[in-house]
């Protein structure tokens, strides 16, 4: 990859200071998106109390943010190579900035939502800046520990997310959630005018795949739109019938476009690599899986289990430090064994624990946290770590340098398209289990039928439902008692259900990634668009 880079004007100050600018300044805008997302499940049943937010409301604040991210990202980063990395990355910036503030003060739930949407688009201009920018400023000599420190600083953003939320949350700020972001943004704009050069990709292609793009958003939309409001519609709506046939053939004719366009969004040649291929159906199946626990389990948590906001938050912090302690040796492991041995293990590990955190029924609070979660935890984390750094790995090596980054900004996209998808179809299998299972379990309490009926209504809102007024107060426990208990076997459903995708993930190891291959389809991938040119 050709790059070019132009001075940035300012303060002269010598290149490893500059070098540490640079850091701060991707550092700052990279946490801002991480916080955000990592510190919103926390957020959520305060959203629901304050704004009145139902279940598909939830599901929507969750998911456009995620959906526009996941079909503008790889636009995003060809912004960046054709009119300039740093400038398109502080335009994202910007645009996160703003969007963060309007989701702040929001004053009710479709308001927050168009916010979130408006995040999810500024998400896509300024998360592939991060590393592009590091990339083209540091020499192959200080490029791996530089990456290396923004990984690690990264990753602790990312495990004190939670806990930050939910102390926020705890003292009612929650806005302050999407506050946070703005100083942030503040610091690593200051930095990237004053400081940061210019870069540009001299061999990327002059021409942008809007129509790529265009077809992946309206694709996605239409197929989460369908499940996300077929709870409340039903699956035999029209317009739900229309939007999710819609959205399968725009994902068709997106996959036609990106096949036959000489400047794709998506390279559909790396994928005649059989470990490109299989490596992204693993991330398909496993991140979608990750994504809904992670949603799901702060869920339950909160609202079915009585934990603090807090103390929700910290209780995934084992899995952060297991992977960050374990990942290096799991990494050694490719150099040793090879990638297929991790990568079918560790997705079976980790659907084993979330088995182990759908067990649980009503427990006593964080008093049973250790007897109760936390084994489930610990198995799912080092689960976790078999994948990730193998997982990293053999993506990138499934195919020549030269494709490197087009690689990660695939996996990238099919990982966070994976959540978008999950998030939405497990969103609408539980909005429905939750009122089978309310209707089922309140039968037997003795109520009449327009109080039962109105007991019912509230499944729309999930586990912020609260026990109607009418309900005579000898049975209002018992309602309560119901909801939690139906949120419960939901969550459990979700659970298993999601370490059903973690196995599913597995096998795709075992049908598509052989050890001794890669090598052979490196080379491969590499020599077909050079005869095909030719």
């Amino acid at each position: 990859m050709s790059v070019t880079t132009e001075a940035a004007e300012g303060p002269f100050i010598d290149e490893k200071q500059r070098g540490r600018w640079v850091l701060i300044s991707t550092i700052s805008a990279s946490s801002m998106a991480f916080i955000s997302q990592s510190s919103l499940n926390l957020a959520i049943p305060a959203i629901q109390e304050v704004l009145g937010a139902n279940g598909t409301q939830v599901l929507w604040i969750v998911n456009i943010y995620s959906l526009l991210l996941s079909a503008l990202i790889l636009v995003g980063g060809s912004l960046g190579d054709h009119l300039g990395r740093k400038r398109i990355f502080m335009v994202g910036i910007g645009i996160f900035g703003v969007a963060s503030f309007l989701c702040g003060i929001a004053p009710n739930p479709n308001l927050l939502i168009a916010a979130r949407a408006f995040q999810g688009v500024g998400g896509a201009l300024m998360i592939p800046g991060s590393l592009a920018i590091i990339t083209a400023y540091f020499d192959d000599k200080s490029r791996g520990r530089a990456i290396g420190t923004w990984s690690a600083a990264t990753t602790i953003v990312n495990m004190l997310g939670p806990a930050l939320g939910g102390f926020l949350v705890d003292q009612g700020l929650w806005r302050a959630v999407f506050f946070i972001n703005i100083p942030l943004g503040i610091i690593a704009l200051i930095v990237l005018f004053r400081v940061v050069p210019e870069s540009f990709d001299e061999e990327a292609s002059p021409q942008l795949d809007y129509l790529g793009a265009i077809l992946a958003t309206a694709g996605l939309a239409g197929i989460v739109y369908g499940f996300t409001e077929a709870p409340r519609l039903g699956f035999d709506s029209p317009l739900i019938l229309g939007t999710l046939v819609g959205g399968v053939l725009a994902m068709i004719a997106f996959v036609y476009v990106e096949a036959n366009s000489d400047h794709p969004m998506m390279s559909l040649s790396l994928f005649k690599s059989r470990t490109f291929s299989g490596t992204n159906l693993l991330t398909l199946f496993l991140y979608g899986a990750l994504y809904v626990v992670g949603f799901f389990f702060n869920l339950n948590l909160l609202q079915a289990q009585g934990y603090d906001a807090l103390i929700a938050g910290i209780t995934f912090l084992p899995f952060g430090i297991v992977l960050a302690g374990l990942s290096p040796w799991a990494g050694s492991l490719v150099d040793r064994i090879g990638p297929r041995l991790p990568l079918i293990v560790g997705p079976i590990v980790a659907g084993i624990g979330m088995i182990l955190l759908g067990l649980p029924g009503i427990t006593a609070g964080a008093s049973d946290y250790w007897t109760t979660y936390f084994p489930g935890i610990l198995v799912y984390s080092f689960g976790m770590a078999l994948v990730v750094a193998p997982l990293t790995a053999t993506v990138m090596g499934s195919v020549s340098q030269h494709y490197a980054g087009t690689a990660s900004g695939i996996n990238n996209a099919v990982s966070r398209t994976a959540g978008v998808l999950a998030v939405a179809i497990f969103g609408a299998v539980a909005l429905i289990t939750y009122n089978s299972a309310i209707t089922t379990n309140s039968a037997d309490l003795g109520l009449a039928e327009d109080v039962r009926a109105e007991v019912i209504a509230q499944s729309e809102n999930l586990g912020a439902a609260m026990v109607p007024d009418s309900v005579p107060a000898e049975l209002v426990e018992e309602v309560d008692l119901v909801y939690k208990e139906s949120f419960v076997g939901t969550f459990r459903l979700v659970a298993f259900s999601s370490a059903g995708l973690a196995f599913l993930s597995a096998i795709m190891t075992a049908i598509f990634v052989r050890n001794d291959a890669i090598r052979d389809e490196q080379d491969e991938v590499l020599r077909r668009p050079h005869e095909a040119h030719h």
